[in-house]
């Protein structure tokens, strides 16, 4: 019984944070930058991270909007990939990542959106191949994250509010949403910002505690304006996690220096696997 609760556990390996670091050196590589709403570069990444994960098992479907933006409208698209359960009752848990890159900075977003979405290919093959799976699991691309002057109502979030919208309409049943933000970093720190589930937030660091990673996460006292928020502001049970320690004094975030170079295969399997013990935590 033992051996079969064991083979029944997701597990995050070597080869899935290989292919999350060659997913995100493919953003780096062929689409810097990938701002929201621009014409060659954007559509390009979306186009890639919907190739890498399907070849990674996940059916993904896109989904184009248009959204009022401070210069006016502009073209968004997210993506989306499910993985149901046999259970028509089941709950949904949502993982959630943003790829664009701030707009007006020239900056390679090797961490702060490539790390993450070449993350959820990797959890994206993991999952595929996962039996012991109880519930529905969504990942999402999403677009638009960055705002383009301020943070407001129409700046900033298009995607995760959009997702948001999108998991209403459909009446889905959500257990939880977590939102992956900048975890690449080689030398790697994890931090949940307090506004978010609490819930949630103490299942993360039950999850890091049995990845054996007990000291990489951490709770902050400040808040975060991130993916998640969204879901917060609709009564999603929801989280972030995200490494602000990019650099000294956090100087490699939204600039030219967020490079490759500055991001690891070890960092992407360590957060992976904290993911992986969270998903066998929920579902």
């Amino acid at each position: 019984m033992f051996s079969l609760l064991l083979a029944a556990a997701l597990e995050f390996t070597a080869q899935d944070a290989r292919l999350a670091y060659e997913t995100a050196g493919e953003l780096v590589e062929k689409c810097t930058p990938r701002d929201a709403g621009t014409l060659r570069c954007h559509v390009i990444a979306a186009n890639r991270i919907l190739d890498a994960a399907s070849a990674a098992g996940a059916d993904v479907r896109r989904d184009c909007f248009r959204a009022m933006t401070p210069k006016g409208e502009r073209d968004f698209t997210n993506l989306y990939a499910e993985f149901k359960s046999d259970d028509a009752r089941a709950k949904w848990v949502v993982l959630i990542s943003h790829y664009d890159t701030k707009p007006g900075c020239n900056c390679p977003g090797a961490n702060d959106g490539a790390s993450t979405s070449g993350l959820l290919v990797g959890v994206a093959n993991a999952v595929s191949s996962w039996k012991g799976r109880k519930g529905n699991l969504l990942l999402v691309w999403a677009d638009g994250e960055e705002c383009m002057e301020s943070y407001g109502p129409n700046d900033g979030f298009w995607g995760s509010k959009r997702a948001v919208e999108m998991i209403a309409s459909e009446n889905r049943q959500v257990q939880a949403v977590v939102c992956l933000d900048m975890l690449g970093d080689k030398d790697l720190s994890i931090s949940i910002p307090s506004n978010g589930t609490q819930t949630l937030a103490k299942l993360v660091q039950h999850a890091a505690r049995r990845a054996g990673y007990p000291d990489i996460v951490k709770p902050m006292t400040e808040s975060v304006k991130d993916d998640h928020v969204a879901f917060l502001d609709r009564g999603y049970p929801a989280v972030d996690l995200i490494d602000f320690e990019y650099g000294p004094q956090n100087a490699y975030w939204h600039t030219p220096q967020d490079t490759m170079d500055k991001i690891s295969e070890d960092s992407l399997l360590k957060s992976g696997k904290i993911v992986a013990e969270l998903l066998n935590i929920l579902l």
